[in-house]
């Protein structure tokens, strides 16, 4: 979807007999806030973040909101400083995509009650049964095994710093690290080689972790176009991308065992486009697909994310342009909100969005509130048009 600075924002179109019914959340990538949305696109509770620059957040099954972000006002270097060996590992990777300082869990009110400072960890996380949270975390790879790692645009520069890979960590509440798996350490770097477009700053850009009933973790890397499965004993069990897949984010688990993933479609032969595609682990078959007709009208080149609904339909965060729709099994497009929540950078803004999740009416999050549209806070953001509160068929 390309962009217009007349387009409009909020609701664009609801099948309201076609739809999961349900709460909508969106937290503006690099802004302050998360906003829950009703089915009419309407701002229904407001969390504000004054202190941090969003990443993105999820509802919890404690009730509570779960956010991972960076600091506001940390240093940041241009981002050809992640090529500089004279600077720090930890200034080096705050000029990376997915960036974050911290993971804080706060309460309806906004108040906070668990943080956890790290800062190398980015893009994603998980929230156990067992209350402790996963985490991708950059680390700085083994000069012999970055050797051995294909692909990527090689530097000319002697002094280079140490390639990045990531494991995933496994953090108690109190913070302390109790279980670390090597993503690269179970990848092949002939096999699983750095896209020839990309650089070699990272080798594998962890962007998405899921776990399954049994433990199973399930993992996205962007850089080499790879989604894989470790088992609960540490083993690889699978892995699936490029030429199928291109820099693809958001690999979820499904009720039946396989896997869904936003296919950004990135440095694919013939024209970019995006994709949602369910793949079956044990078959490597594609059981279900969602292309746009025509299919350059769905395109986000990074972030993005795909939610599948209760009853089937999927909820898709087509991150680029700050749009989120949802879509049947048929393809049909059933409900379209578009960001009017706009983030000033530099002499522009953006309305990105890293990831956006759906909640049924009855999740814990919402027992005993009034969830009724806020008023001056939708006006604000010019929320409310023609379509909310009787759009669709």
């Amino acid at each position: 979807m390309g962009w217009s600075a007349f387009r409009p924002a909020g609701l664009t179109g609801h099948i309201r007999r076609s739809t999961f019914k349900g709460y909508t959340l969106v937290s503006p990538l690099r802004g302050d806030s998360t906003y829950l949305l009703d089915m009419d696109g309407l701002i229904v509770h407001h969390w504000h973040h004054p202190d941090l620059v969003m990443g993105y957040a999820r509802l919890i099954e404690n009730g509570n909101l779960l956010l991972i972000a960076s600091r506001a006002g940390e240093e940041k270097p241009d981002r050809a400083s992640a090529a500089d060996a004279s600077i720090p590992l930890e200034m080096r990777m705050r000029t990376l995509g997915g960036h974050a300082s911290l993971a804080r869990e706060v309460t309806w009110g906004g108040e906070t009650v668990w943080e956890y400072d790290n800062p190398a960890i980015h893009h994603d996380f998980i929230r156990l049964e067992n209350g402790n949270t996963m985490f991708p975390e950059w680390v700085e790879m083994d000069p012999e095994r970055e050797r051995s790692v294909r692909g990527g645009q090689r530097s000319r520069k002697r002094d280079k710093p140490p390639m990045l890979g990531d494991d995933v960590i496994e953090v108690s509440p109190d913070g302390e690290i109790v279980r670390r798996i090597s993503i690269d350490g179970l990848l092949d770097p002939r096999k699983d080689p750095i896209c020839p477009l990309e650089g070699r700053i990272e080798w594998t850009h962890v962007n998405g972790i899921d776990v399954d009933e049994s433990g199973r973790l399930l993992f996205s890397c962007r850089n080499n176009s790879r989604v894989g499965i470790v088992g609960a004993d540490g083993s690889l069990e699978w892995t699936y991308g490029a030429p199928d897949v291109h820099h693809q984010h958001n690999a979820t688990w499904l009720p039946n065992g396989n896997v869904q993933i936003f296919d950004n479609g990135m440095h694919r032969a013939g024209p970019p486009r995006s994709s949602i595609v369910e793949v079956n682990p044990e078959s490597n078959e594609v059981e279900w697909q969602y292309l746009a007709q025509p299919e350059m009208q769905f395109f986000s080149s990074f972030i993005s994310g795909a939610e599948r609904l209760p009853n089937g339909n999927v909820l898709i965060c087509e991150g680029a342009s700050g749009r989120v729709f949802e879509v049947t099994r048929r393809c049909e497009v059933v409900w379209e909100w578009l960001n009017p929540f706009t983030v000033p950078v530099d002499d522009s803004v953006q309305v990105l969005i890293f990831r956006a999740h759906r909640y049924a009416p009855d999740h814990p999050a919402f027992a005993g509130k009034e969830l009724l549209p806020m008023r001056s806070l939708n006006r604000l953001h010019g929320l409310g048009g023609r379509f909310a509160g009787r759009a669709g068929r």
